[in-house]
């Protein structure tokens, strides 16, 4: 069986840099553990599975899988899923119907393109286990009870520092950890560490931006600001507010098109 198969590199200008996602646009479902060995196979932090949507809700329905798990809300590869599909189908903006994230829209934009992605909050709180495992402790712990904890620093130099142990973060659950500050050349900035979910630092995260956003407009007192991702290939967007939803914009960049054998 041969699959479509398009590497995308999301919230990027250029190659190599932003977040590596596989895009594989699909006759019918195959089985969760196909999907699941196909993805351990691409090995990126995610790989976005599309099927036409025969409910009317939305153009397509959408799934993500890490190379360990299925995850509930995927950013990046959202973005690149509506690249592959504007790129190759034109048109303004294309739909998605997920499991768990309701209907998400990709739209072109004057800079590339904005996702909607559900607006995600967070309370302050506390979790000194986690904070002694990322190695500095923050001005701030916000958390949400669907994994996302924001840990807010008083520098980008402090973020940037951060050498947190991987392995016991791992033990503590698939939580994303998500530690930020205000940034020197964007408004903010930040690293996100997901070693129970399969990847130890991702390279850019919608689904935590969706988070920041949340968190960031109220600190800034303003419904936008610019952000970086500062992982090792480094990620850029523009959040906003808009109601109930977090609106992210980016560019995506294809690098490679080709197909996937996959045994009969």
């Amino acid at each position: 069986m041969k699959l479509p198969y398009t590497h995308v590199d999301a919230f990027a200008s250029r190659p190599f840099t932003g977040n590596q996602a596989a895009v594989m646009p699909l006759e019918a479902w195959l089985d969760d553990a196909t999907l699941l060995a196909i993805a351990e196979e691409n090995n990126f932090a995610e790989t976005a599975f599309l099927v036409k949507d025969a409910s009317g809700e939305a153009d397509y329905e959408l799934r993500w899988f890490t190379p360990t798990e299925e995850v509930r809300l995927c950013g990046h590869a959202t973005l690149a899923s509506g690249h592959v599909l504007l790129t190759r189908d034109g048109g303004e903006a294309v739909t998605f119907r997920t499991r768990q994230a309701g209907v998400l829209e990709v739209r072109r934009s004057e800079a590339g393109y904005e996702l909607a992605l559900p607006l995600i909050p967070t309370e302050r709180g506390e979790w000194d286990e986690a904070v002694a495992l990322l190695g500095a402790k923050p001005k701030e712990v916000w958390l949400n009870p669907d994994g996302y904890g924001i840990y807010y620093y008083g520098s980008e130099a402090e973020v940037l520092g951060l050498d947190p142990d991987l392995k016991g973060l791992k033990a503590l659950g698939n939580d994303q950890f998500i530690c930020t500050a205000f940034g020197q050349n964007t408004d903010v900035v930040s690293r996100v560490f997901v070693p129970g979910g399969g990847v130890d630092e991702d390279s850019f995260t919608g689904s935590a931006h969706a988070c920041l956003t949340h968190f960031w407009t109220a600190k800034l007192e303003r419904e936008s600001f610019s952000a970086f991702q500062a992982s090792q290939r480094g990620g850029y967007a523009q959040c906003r507010k808009d109601g109930d939803t977090a609106v992210l914009g980016g560019q995506c960049v294809t690098v490679v098109e080709g197909s996937f054998y996959l045994p009969s």
